[in-house]
């Protein structure tokens, strides 16, 4: 989003995100027909300060907005998976998107945990079987340098174990269009409204630890 390390417009845009929060989650609670329209008001104030901050049209800013966020406003899901070979690196996933690279993974799906959504997402945009076995960061992206977003998200990072035949090659999916390991020190150009340097660090230290951790805001 343009102007997104102006510290200023970062400030506005948490505020106009929390005011749009609040109208989806006044109009959801309320019985007041006129109250309804006056959190319709003001959701629309909020759109479209978030389309001034963005310097896109106002019906993208609406389109950002999936129908289940109506009602009770809350943040989405981002799950990622760290697949790591001792001997190959990490392995990232090239996305269409924007031609970078990220750590396999994407929106929750509902009816899935967050587990068998990870493990989805892998099998989905590399063709590996793998298996979620320790969740190592649970980060609100908006409080981390990812580019700034008009959504409000966690992310929650999987260290992740390969059940499939042992080194089979990974291969693209719909969603992306190269899957390959990486050694640490020879990473490509990421895609950082996904994944961040450090979120990588985060995956190759819990990989080693004995006794990993979880990382949260």
């Amino acid at each position: 989003m343009p102007g997104a390390d102006d510290p200023l417009e970062t400030v506005w845009l948490d505020r106009a995100k929390r005011l749009l929060a609040l109208a989806q989650t006044g109009q959801h609670f309320t019985r007041d027909p006129y109250d309804s329209e006056r959190y319709e008001e003001i959701a629309g104030l909020a759109r479209a300060m978030l389309a001034d901050l963005g310097r896109v049209p106002l019906n993208r800013i609406a389109d950002l907005m999936p129908p289940h966020a109506a009602g009770y406003a809350s943040p989405g899901i981002d799950v990622r998976a760290a697949v790591i070979r001792p001997d190959e690196g990490i392995l990232l996933v090239r996305e269409k998107t924007d031609d970078k690279w990220a750590l396999p993974g994407g929106f929750a799906d509902i009816g899935f945990s967050p587990a068998e959504n990870v493990e989805k997402e892998v099998l989905e945009e590399t063709g590996l079987r793998v298996e979620a076995r320790h969740l190592y960061a649970l980060r609100h992206k908006a409080r981390h340098p990812y580019p700034a977003d008009v959504r409000d998200f966690y992310k929650l990072f999987f260290l992740c174990r390969e059940t499939g035949p042992a080194k089979q090659a990974p291969c693209a999916g719909y969603e992306t269009s190269e899957a390959r390991f990486f050694a640490p020190t020879e990473l490509p150009e990421l895609s950082l409204g996904q994944v961040l340097p450090q979120d990588i660090r985060a995956a190759l230290d819990a990989y080693g630890a004995d006794m990993p951790g979880t990382l949260f805001d």
